[in-house]
């Protein structure tokens, strides 16, 4: 199977993405490519962060670099710094020792922009008053 970006398609753009099992079957399905999922995901407002839209992650080692930004964001609207909790994916980790095979898939949804400074950017949606 054909695997196309249907929002690719729907701009007249080409879309190909891979090729899937069944390989013999020439039927088309439809998946996102990563600028569409990109746009999609930063659309839906967080539930985590319903007030926010832009979320600064710094990397749980670099206090320094936190409490810069911090300060430098302190009186922003809508802005909030914040430092990176995970702590590895332990329960894939688990899994692979209990010798499952699924297929991993990481909790967040929205994997935002990776500075060389040492933290990400994470772009929302404010949900609607009344949505």
């Amino acid at each position: 199977m054909k695997v196309i970006c249907a929002l690719c398609q729907r701009e007249g753009k080409p879309g190909y993405l891979e090729e899937r099992e069944p390989f013999d079957n020439p039927a088309v399905t439809h998946g996102l490519c990563s600028p569409h999922k990109e746009r999609l995901l930063e659309s839906i407002p967080s539930r985590s962060f319903p007030d926010v839209d832009l979320l600064i992650v710094v990397r749980p080692n670099d206090t320094p670099l936190y409490e810069y930004l911090q300060r430098s964001f302190a009186g922003v609207p809508r802005v909030k710094v914040i430092v990176e909790r995970r702590v590895g994916d332990r329960r894939r980790a688990q899994r692979l020792v209990a010798g499952e095979r699924r297929r991993h898939e990481t909790r967040r949804n929205r994997q935002g922009k990776v500075s060389p400074l040492g933290y990400t950017l994470v772009r929302f949606t404010r949900s609607r008053p009344g949505a």
